[in-house]
């Protein structure tokens, strides 16, 4: 997946370590962009499971956990080790990763129903959306990337007026 490195613009000499950083965390919160690979985070903080256990415990396919878990393990946010026949999958980072779930919870706490109620990436905006890549990107949706977003230039996805609010085409 390409980010629109393009659309951030940060001034001064560091501009391409600070551009790279950016892009390198807009990789990872979109890594935590489904609630498939969210409940599978959460549950991998308990401890390693199989997929089976992860299936049963989480009610969601067999294909579903796989392949989140391929996303989870290429983003560098899973591990899978052998255990007998069967592939155990825990957290590279448990306490990392419990660390910013909480913030995540935190932030909710605070800003309210701001982010579900969002045009672009609220309940509303996702819940329409079929199909998907690899990472379970929808197909009709936006890559959850910053910049991702139509709109005048400078303009934050919350800024712009119900009559532009339409989702766009998908920018990869």
């Amino acid at each position: 997946m390409m980010l629109p490195v393009n659309d951030v613009s940060l001034p001064g000499a560091a501009e391409g370590s600070e551009r790279a950083a950016m892009v390198a965390a807009a990789c990872l919160f979109h890594g935590f962009s489904d609630p498939s690979r969210l409940v599978i985070l959460r549950h991998l903080v308990l401890g390693g499971h199989r997929v089976i256990d992860l299936v049963e415990h989480l009610g969601l396919a067999q294909s579903t956990v796989s392949k989140h878990l391929a996303c989870l393990r290429d983003c560098g946010l899973v591990d899978v080790r052998a255990q007998g026949r069967a592939s155990v999958y825990s957290l590279t980072h448990p306490e990392a990763v419990l660390d910013l779930l909480g913030a995540a919870e935190r932030l909710l706490g605070l800003t309210g129903d701001a982010v579900t109620l969002c045009p672009v990436f609220g309940v509303e905006a996702t819940l329409g959306q079929a199909g998907g890549d690899e990472h379970g990107a929808a197909a009709g949706g936006r890559g959850g990337a910053p910049g991702a977003s139509e709109g005048a230039p400078g303009e934050r996805a919350g800024q712009r007026g119900a009559a532009t609010a339409q989702p766009g085409p998908v920018r990869r």
